[in-house]
């Protein structure tokens, strides 16, 4: 996938690094805000430390020099927060969570649109449509 250099910075840079490393991984649709670029490093994968860690930083530009650049390293990630989120707790069956949560997403997912008031209910709605998920997704329009 080519890379892009347009996706949002970290909303607050001063706080970079200072997230707990552990996070939720990937889910909940939507997303709030960007709070930092995470690139993990392996050891076992040729990576220069002797323990597996991460690299934080405030662009995925840097986070992308960095991958890139060094062995045992891999794609960056985003941390992001979820203010509120959707929830599949079975296949299909859509759950509206107002709390918040913290995950590291694939940098793609921030090509979706970020949450704004209407995101969620006009998803969950009797109304929308078949193919919404793919649409949330950036998948259908």
């Amino acid at each position: 996938m080519k890379p892009r250099e347009d996706y949002p910075d970290a909303i607050d840079p001063t706080r970079v690094g200072t997230y707990p490393a552990l996070a939720k991984a990937g889910g909940g649709c939507v997303w709030d805000e960007v709070l930092e670029y995470r690139v993990w490093c392996h050891a076992e994968r040729g990576a220069p430390d002797l323990s597996d860690c991460y690299h934080a930083f405030a662009t995925y530009r840097e986070a992308l020099d960095l991958s890139s650049s060094t062995p045992g390293a891999e794609e960056p990630l985003a941390l992001v927060r979820q203010r509120e989120y959707i929830s599949e707790p079975t296949p299909g069956d859509y759950v509206h969570l107002r709390e918040e949560r913290v995950a590291e997403w694939p940098v793609e997912f921030l090509r979706r649109p970020r949450r704004n008031e209407r995101t969620i209910p006009d998803f969950l709605s009797p109304d929308a449509p078949a193919n919404r998920l793919d649409i949330l997704r950036g998948l259908a329009g």
